[in-house]
Parts: structure tokens; C-alpha cells; sequence
């Protein structure tokens, strides 16, 4: 219990530790709000840098959408300027096009077998039906209520989202042109259709590890690319009714209602027009991830990298570990170094202790013996506590000699007090009035005269009695 309340209380703490728990402090505790400091503005630049990657590698996938983009519509508007395009849609009648039919289908068949990824192309006329294409399963079928054809037939330029094919069921891309005679005049439009695979591939193609996977959205929030198929066509947060009314009677998705993942936090993705990251969770229970995205500049589309917060913190987790570690080391070197002074300032003041013990315990003679090579040691030292050791040797010195006068002075007043004491016994006894009664019957025995009975010794016999009984009645009295 002692031991736990020194330790406990810094006053009762040795010299020793109070240098070393200071040294130590006054090294550590700026060190600390240092390195602090500077771990987090590390991780605020590598947590930047970290989201800086995702979104370079999201901003150069939606490039390379974006000169796909501009790589077919330059097709497009190739094939609608095509003089057989042109002449077969121009035609007045029907015989025309029956003539200029087959020079309108080997030019559709060219510009189809020119590219794998391209899943169709016809020519519509200015009522929206089509009339010549690559694929029979279009021709005959009536496309007015596409957003492609509306667009095109008003003069306009339109590249669609990833929709699925009325006829076909099958998921694509369409760029629509204009098609005009000679004259300027609107008489039809030229369609275009890429395979989804194809926009899917381009976006899949990008991935930073297995965890991580890349998205793509329209317009609307609706996923049109994703590695997990059974997530296409669904919202990232819930649609508008008016929004929701729209897409279904565009049957863009071939589908009467889209389900919403309800990623709240993906709502800053939907038409963003800069690039950006966030963090969000989906399912809600698990780990958390990081996206960057970066918007499409053909589309008002935005494509997202998406990547799991676990792996995102692994430099954050190896920079903390750093900087912990020499935080650790410098800590470890700094403890010794202060224990080492520590215990180099201490060592005279523990041994100034014990010779200030030994010499207040009238012990110095012999302790000195032990601690003078210590005490000469540190003497040599021209600091100060070298200065305070051979002040107090020099201290001590002289207290020794004062303590051996001091002893010499009291022995021979002892003797004095000694020899007073004796004399005053002697007077005390001498003074007494039994004793001079005494000495007075002494005297009168002696001038007494010996009876004619008594002889000689038995007059002497009675008188050393009564000296005896004197001298033994004198005793008493003294005690």
C-alpha cells in the first residue's frame, strides 16, 4: 500500500524519476502534438490523393465512352448523308425504292459488318416506320414513340440511354440522324444501334481490384451498366411520380415499374456535373465503400468507381502505423537517454544523502572510506554539482574536526564536573553534623583512660566496635 501511494503521488517520487518522467515530458508532449499535426495533414493528403485516383480512373472511362460516342455518331451522320440514303428516303414512289433498294442495303450492310459491337441499323421514314434494315425483326415496326426518332425528325442529333429493344428485348445503345434531300428537307432518320455489351465491356473493363467494380447511370439515376446484372434498371434513390410516369410510357427499359436500391447517399451521382466521391453502404449492413464519379461530357450521364472503404484505408492504416511506430522508437530513445541523465544528475545527490546520513549517525570516519572515491568522482566535475560535492566535503571536514573538539572539550569538562562532584561529597560528609558529633566521641576516646578492670585489648576490642558502628551509621545517613 506505501509503495502504491509513492507511486501514486509524483511529490514522494526519487529524484531520479521525477528528472526522467520530466526529461521525458518535456521531449514527448511536443513531439506528440507535432507528430499529430502532421499525421493528419498526411492523411488528409492521402485520403485526397486516394479519392483523386478514383475519380482520374472514372474520368478516363468516361472518356473513352465519350469518343465512342463520337466515334458512331460520326458514322451516323455518315450513313445519312450516304447518296443512297438519301436518294432511297427521297424516292416519291414506290417503284424508286424498289430500284434503289438493294444499293440502300449492301451500304447498311457495310457500315454493319464494320464493327462488331454495332447490333443493328435502319432508316426510318418521316412517319417513324422502318423501311430498310439490317436486321428484318425492325422493318415493318412503327418507332414514333422513341425519343430517338421524335428528336431526329425535328433536326436534331440523339443519342439515347441504354435501352431495351421493342422488338428484339435485347439492351442498346441508339444514335439517330436526320436524314435530308438536296433540297434540306427532313425525309427521314438514320438509326444506329450499339450492343449493351458494348458500353458494358468499356466500363467493366476498368477494375482497381475484386472488390471494386464500376457503374454507370443516366440522366434519371437509373444504373444502365453494372457488373451485377440483376442491379440494371434500378434507381439509386427513389424516382419522382412525374419521373417515374415518363420512363415507363418511353418503355425506354421494357419494364412497368423501376425498383430503387435507396442509396441516399449516391443522390449528389444523378446529373452531377463536375467530378466528385463519396462514401455510402449498401446493404446498410455491410462495410461501408467509397466511389468516385465523374460525368460523361457527350451524355448527361455519370460514371461511378466503386471500392470498398477497408481497402481505400489500407495506406491511411500503413501511414498511421508509420508515424506510431517512430513515434514508439523516438519515445523509447528518449526514455533511455533520460534515464540515463537522470541517473547521472542523481547519483552524487544519493551519495551526498548517505555521507549527510552517516555523518549526522556519527559515522563518517568509516563511511567515508566506501564513499570517497565516489565523492572525489563527482568532485572532479567543474559544474555545479561538482562545485556542491567539494563544498560539502570541505563542509564535513570541518564539522569532523569541530565534533573531535567538541568530544575533547566535553571529556575534559567531565573530569572537571568529576572532580567537583568528589570535593563536594567530601565537604557534604565533612559538614554533617553526625560526623563532627563523631569525630567529637573519636577525640573523647581517645583522651579517655583505661578502667583498671579492662585490659589492654579488651579496651582497644571495644573501642574499634564503636569506631565500626560509627562508620556504619555514617553509611546509612549518606544513602
Amino acid at each position: 500500500m506505501k509503495r502504491l501511494h509513492r507511486l501514486l503521488c509524483p511529490a514522494a517520487w526519487s529524484i531520479a524519476a521525477k528528472i526522467s518522467v520530466a526529461l521525458v515530458s518535456v521531449a514527448l508532449i511536443p513531439m506528440s502534438f507535432t507528430t499529430y499535426y502532421n499525421l493528419r495533414q498526411s492523411l488528409d493528403s492521402v485520403e485526397a490523393g486516394e479519392y483523386r485516383k478514383l475519380e482520374l480512373l472514372a474520368t478516363s472511362t468516361a472518356s473513352r465512352l465519350d469518343q465512342l460516342m463520337i466515334d458512331i455518331q460520326r458514322v451516323v451522320v455518315q450513313v445519312s448523308s450516304d447518296r443512297n440514303v438519301v436518294n432511297f428516303l427521297a424516292a416519291s414512289t414506290s417503284s424508286e425504292r424498289s430500284a434503289l433498294r438493294p444499293n440502300l442495303q449492301q451500304t447498311l450492310q457495310n457500315i454493319f459488318r464494320s464493327n462488331p459491337d454495332f447490333d443493328a441499323v435502319f432508316v426510318m421514314d418521316r412517319h417513324g416506320r422502318a423501311i430498310a434494315s439490317t436486321d428484318p425483326n425492325f422493318l415493318g415496326q412503327n418507332y414514333a414513340f422513341r425519343e430517338y426518332f421524335r428528336s431526329s425528325i425535328q433536326g436534331k442529333s440523339y443519342v439515347s440511354s441504354i435501352l431495351v429493344g421493342e422488338t428484339t428485348k435485347r439492351p442498346g445503345m441508339f444514335f439517330s440522324h436526320p436524314v435530308r434531300s438536296p433540297s434540306g428537307e427532313i425525309v427521314g432518320v438514320t438509326v444506329l444501334k450499339i450492343k449493351g455489351e458494348a458500353i458494358w465491356a468499356i466500363a467493366n473493363a476498368l477494375q482497381v481490384d475484386s472488390q471494386s467494380y464500376t457503374f454507370l447511370i443516366d440522366q434519371q439515376g437509373v444504373i444502365i451498366s453494372h457488373s451485377d446484372q440483376s442491379r440494371l434498371y434500378h434507381s439509386l434513390v427513389p424516382l419522382p411520380p412525374e419521373t417515374l410516369q415518363l420512363v415507363i410510357k418511353d418503355r425506354r427499359y421494357a419494364l412497368n415499374q423501376i425498383p430503387s436500391l435507396d442509396i441516399s447517399e449516391l443522390q449528389v451521382m444523378v446529373r452531377a456535373k463536375h467530378t466528385g466521391h463519396t462514401t455510402y453502404r449498401f446493404p446498410p449492413q455491410q462495410m461501408p465503400r467509397s466511389v468516385g464519379f465523374a460525368p460523361l461530357q457527350e451524355q448527361p450521364w455519370v460514371l461511378g468507381v466503386s471500392q470498398p472503404r477497408e481497402d481505400f484505408t489500407k495506406p491511411l492504416q500503413r501511414l498511421i502505423w508509420l508515424h506510431g511506430s517512430s513515434m514508439l522508437i523516438v519515445g523509447g530513445i528518449t526514455a533511455i537517454i533520460a534515464l540515463f541523465l537522470a541517473r547521472r544528475i542523481s547519483q552524487p545527490i544519493y551519495a551526498l544523502t548517505a555521507a549527510a546520513q552517516s555523518l549526522e549517525q556519527d559515522d563518517f570516519d568509516s563511511r567515508v572510506l566506501e564513499l570517497r572515491p565516489k565523492l572525489e568522482k563527482f568532485a572532479s566535475s567543474q559544474d555545479d554539482m561538482g562545485q556542491l560535492v567539494r563544498v560539502f566535503l570541505g563542509m564535513a571536514e570541518q564539522v569532523r574536526i569541530r565534533d573531535q573538539k567538541l568530544k575533547m572539550q566535553v571529556q575534559e569538562l567531565h573530569i572537571e564536573i568529576d572532580e567537583t562532584k568528589r570535593a563536594s561529597n567530601v565537604a557534604e560528609i565533612t559538614e554533617n553534623e553526625h560526623f563532627r558529633q563523631l569525630q567529637q566521641k573519636i577525640q573523647k576516646l581517645r583522651e579517655h583512660k583505661v578502667t583498671v578492670s579492662e585490659t589492654e585489648t579488651d579496651y582497644y576490642q571495644r573501642l574499634q566496635t564503636k569506631v565500626q558502628s560509627l562508620k556504619q551509621r555514617s553509611l546509612n545517613c549518606e544513602a
